[in-house]
């Protein structure tokens, strides 16, 4: 036997036992060892029944990713879960972990299923765009049911050991935690009592429902909108109903092999591994020890104040939350409180939890009770003078080496470090809105931020559930330096006769969530007034010009919070056409004498999405972002960039930089340099015909 899976007997009863660390994948060596146990176990007479369980934390939790591309190695995972259909001799999976993907597809092809307690079971795959292939489709069905398979296959979630038993997806749960034992003896059992093979396949399929197909497509096509594999999932349980169980099996793994070849499943597999990769910071050992977390302190308690207290705690972190004074901090809690009893109310937090979570929190007005932290978080308002004077502060009563974070989000960080008197210790921690429920953490690292201190924030970041990515200090960091390019293009777009709904129905159409004049209204057009306004020296005269946000903050119109803003709003912030914007937009155009024109939507997609690829080439080549995984990581996750494209720079290198180059190249000479001019990094690889994420 392969040393990967070892093969025992113990009297009537053989066991193949998987060990391939860290999650037992089906990796071509496992295939090949379980199909060698299979004819062993077949093939001797004194056994009667064959366990199969992994050794370490889990089951087998999915396959081996580096496979997906590459030839594979025989017996591939249909052939070796048709070997299990065929077995005349009882076999049963021993569950404990994570059982997902290709590794549950193996639990449901075994006769019987035991695991323990703490189980939990999942079809991942969709997450990576793929098609479950082995069976997923057709034996959960004739298992569970349908509303359970669509539901586990297509949203890609998981379902703990009771659900699994109650649908039908165990038969046993081994309460005294010996799951070897407990394997072995209910093995026994089925000999004893003349208890053969159960194949799901020869089970029938669960009656047709065609109104919960419908239904479930619907739902999916909104929720993962753009998203092809949720919807071919949905063709694969089908075939059940359209062929017998073997030719439903091969048509299911044709959908699967095809899937893995498509573009968004490469993308999608782009992003898992990018979000590995940014946990390791090029030249910063992993080994490199961070500073002792205990107490984090917040000051400032505005929205996003209240949120970065939330994050914390909710992580288990004690909090010293400072406000500007007693009512501020009455206010904080206040909001804090309403929003954790709504989701009381709903459901999706107990009262107990929330209980705990608010003694965590010790609230003030005084930052010299911020003695007592290991990190301070900076979320006052958005004015350098404040932000200085804050830090000068920090710098005297805090602790020599505690971490003075900013959550600036697009001021200079060198010069807060600079204000506090002690620069190693001064660091960005840029959260996005809500912060207590966005995953991004935007880390900055400042001109003289220790390493330790580097290392620290990122182990933080994971520590509160957040998924850090490191950046350099410039304007706006990653995410709103790069959005800034696309928000840029969108107001000179209206300038030159596209709509605001029309540019926003072009991205919706490309994948993201909203276009850029519907996040205007959600945010606060007085919040993006205010932004531009902090920019305004270094804005060009175009720039200036397209001051739509500004005429309408004068006139009240702040988006969704006022009924009106580039869209009017009903009571139940609904959305609808504002004439308003219409009559504005007509006489900006005639005060400045622009001449409106119709514009297509392969321009308005290209001119918002080109100018933040080359952004982000600028981002590279400054070092600002030291790879492309950063940038594709962050606007993923923090502007909500369709992650089925893979992010920006990923899907530039699938159009191909030549492409993307000529094309920046046109606008040059429609828009001028200012704008337009290609960044080298670009221009570079482009010639090269090589990628940014290569």
């Amino acid at each position: 036997m392969s040393h990967i899976v070892s093969y025992h007997v113990h009297g009537a009863i053989a066991e193949a036992v998987v060990d391939n660390p860290p999650v037992n994948a089906t990796s071509a060596s496992v295939r090949q060892g379980l199909a060698e146990a299979i004819r062993k176990a077949e093939a001797d007479p004194e056994v009667r029944a064959l366990v199969i369980r992994c050794a370490g934390k889990t089951f087998i939790a999915g396959a081996d990713i580096k496979e997906f591309g590459k030839p594979m190695a025989e017996p591939q995972l249909p052939a070796l879960l048709a070997m299990m259909d065929r077995a005349t001799k009882p076999i049963v999976a021993a569950l404990h972990g994570t059982v997902l993907g290709g590794g549950f597809e193996v639990a449901l092809a075994a006769h019987y299923r035991v695991a323990l307690p703490e189980t939990r079971f999942g079809f991942p795959e969709v997450k990576l765009g793929i098609v479950p292939g082995a069976g997923g489709t057709q034996r959960t069905p004739r298992l569970a049911g349908l509303e359970t398979t669509i539901k586990l296959t297509t949203e890609g979630g998981q379902i703990d050991v009771a659900k699994a038993l109650a649908s039908g997806l165990i038969d046993a749960i081994a309460e005294d935690g010996d799951l070897g034992l407990a394997a072995l003896a209910y093995a026994e059992k089925l000999v004893v009592e003349g208890q053969g093979p159960r194949s799901a396949g020869t089970l029938p399929m669960p009656a047709d429902d065609p109104a919960l197909f419908e239904e479930a497509r619907k739902a999916l096509s909104r929720k993962m909108r753009g998203q092809s594999a949720p919807l071919k999932i949905l063709d694969a349980i089908r075939l059940g109903y359209e062929m017998d169980f073997d030719a439903a099996l091969l048509q299911e793994f044709a959908l699967c092999r095809e899937s893995i070849a498509g573009p968004q499943s490469k993308a999608l597999r782009h992003m898992f591994a990018a979000e590995r990769e940014v946990a390791r910071i090029p030249g910063l050992p992993a080994d490199t020890p961070t500073r002792l977390i205990e107490r984090v302190g917040v000051i400032g308690l505005g929205a996003m104040g209240r949120g970065i207290v939330m994050a914390i705690v909710s992580a288990g972190l004690p909090v010293i939350a400072v406000g500007l004074d007693q009512e501020h901090v009455d206010a904080a809690m206040k909001a804090i409180g309403k929003m954790w009893s709504s989701s009381v109310a709903k459901g999706s937090m107990t009262q107990e939890a929330m209980d705990k979570r608010l003694a965590l929190i010790t609230t003030s007005d005084d930052m010299h009770d911020l003695a007592a932290t290991q990190l301070v978080v900076e979320a006052v308002t958005e004015d350098m003078a404040v932000k200085k004077a804050v830090f000068a502060t920090l710098g005297q009563v805090t602790q020599p080496d505690t971490i003075l974070a900013s959550n600036t989000s697009f001021l200079n960080i060198d010069m807060l470090a600079e204000a506090s008197g002690r620069p190693e210790d001064v660091c960005g921690m840029h959260f996005f809105n809500p912060a207590h429920v966005m995953r991004l953490l935007e880390n900055v690292r400042a001109a003289k931020t220790d390493r330790d201190v580097v290392a620290t924030i990122m182990a933080l970041g994971k520590r509160i559930g957040k998924l850090p990515v490191l950046s350099g200090v410039c304007d706006g960091f990653i995410v709103n330096r790069m959005l800034s390019k696309r928000s840029r293009e969108a107001f000179f777009l209206v300038e030159e006769g596209a709509s605001p709904a029309a540019v926003d129905r072009v991205l919706l159409s490309y994948g993201f969530p909203m276009g850029p004049f519907a996040l205007g209204d959600l945010a606060g057009l007085d919040v993006q007034a205010a932004a531009r306004k902090a920019r305004a020296a270094t804005a060009t005269e175009r720039e200036l010009r397209a001051d739509f946000v500004e005429q309408m903050v004068a006139e009240g119109r702040l988006g969704q919070k006022s009924g009106s803003g580039w869209y009017s709003y009903d009571e139940n912030r609904k959305s609808g056409p504002n004439p308003q914007t219409d009559a504005m937009i007509a006489a900006h155009a005639e005060r400045h004498g622009l001449k409106l024109r119709e514009i297509g939507e392969e321009e308005i997609l290209q001119r918002l999405l080109y100018a933040m690829v080359n952004e982000g080439a600028k981002l590279l080549s400054e070092g600002i972002a030291a790879r492309a995984d950063e940038i594709d990581v962050a606007m993923v996750n923090g502007l909500g960039w369709p992650s089925h494209s893979g992010g920006p720079m990923f899907w530039a290198d699938q159009i191909g930089l030549d492409k993307v180059l000529a094309a920046i190249e046109r606008f040059r000479a429609e828009q001028g340099d200012a704008y337009w001019t290609p960044a080298p990094l670009l221009v570079q690889y482009a010639g090269e015909g090589r990628g940014f994420t290569a």
